[in-house]
């Protein structure tokens, strides 16, 4: 007889430990706004399928961060609703951090979480650049829209801005 695996329990991830280039992400996260992007039926022999894409603004007590929702996941991100994304990929769109859930993933109603979102930190409007050095690939920060606004890059570079 095969011996049964026993499954690992997930670690969870916070949103601002969240990196380009990651994936394995459990996380539970808030919905703050949801916005569909593309709606659109398509036609695959006989039958027509629906494509829809949805930009949701999640977050937990550590930041905000922009999930890309897709097809059936699009139904279960309504404003205010605590879910909570398994198997999680940061996916990077025009320099800047998304995070999504593929078919490899899945996305689960929670029951509503207690934390409040922290909506001063939206790592999605952080810009990255992608170098290449030596032949290797390499996320490089450029700058956080937000807090080069208010005078204050210490959360990115772990220092302050100094007076100009």
């Amino acid at each position: 007889m095969a011996e049964s695996k026993s499954l690992r329990k997930p670690v969870f991830t916070k949103v601002d430990q969240l990196r380009p280039g990651t994936s394995g992400h459990t996380l539970t996260v808030k919905i703050v706004s949801t916005k569909m992007v593309l709606q659109k039926g398509r036609t695959d022999g006989p039958q027509v399928r629906q494509m829809r894409i949805a930009e949701c603004l999640v977050g937990d007590e550590t930041g905000m961060i922009i999930f890309t929702a897709r097809n059936e996941q699009v139904d279960l991100m309504k404003q205010g609703t605590t879910v909570t994304l398994r198997n999680a990929k940061i996916d990077m769109f025009k320099g800047s951090m998304r995070i999504a859930v593929d078919k490899w993933g899945r996305v689960e109603v929670d029951k509503p979480a207690s934390f409040t979102v922290k909506e001063d930190n939206n790592l999605s409007l952080i810009e990255y650049e992608l170098n290449k050095v030596n032949s290797m690939e390499r996320v490089t920060l450029i700058y956080a829209t937000s807090d080069l606004q208010k005078g204050n890059v210490s959360s990115i570079l772990g220092k302050k801005k100094s007076g100009s």
